[in-house]
């Protein structure tokens, strides 16, 4: 679990890599909650934050919602086994609030 637990951090960073290169989004406290706290933990804190971040509201006025946690996490079925069956119900509502249907993948 371990490892997947390191990829899952490794692709954290890359989202925020692609939010800064493709949608021109400098998410500096996504960037230094995943350097502070890792992946993973800062991962269930937004998708488990009683409302959306304001990352989460920039990248959706970009209409970049493909950029966030809640959508890496429901479209690879590999981090899957990193959350609660709670949490992954609410980064899926959240996406479908919002109106961005998730593409998936294994």
């Amino acid at each position: 679990m371990a490892d997947l637990e390191g990829a899952f951090t490794m692709a954290m960073f890359d989202i925020y890599r692609r939010a800064k290169s493709d949608a021109k989004y400098h998410a500096t406290i996504f960037l230094q909650m995943v350097t502070d706290n890792g992946g993973l933990p800062t991962a269930k804190t937004l998708i488990n934050a009683p409302r959306v971040s304001d990352g989460y509201t920039e990248l959706y006025m970009r209409k970049r919602l493909d950029l966030t946690v809640e959508a890496m996490v429901i479209e690879n079925k590999r981090w899957h086994p990193l959350f609660t069956p709670e949490e992954l119900e609410r980064a899926r509502a959240r996406l479908k609030e919002y109106r961005y249907e998730p593409r998936t993948s294994n």
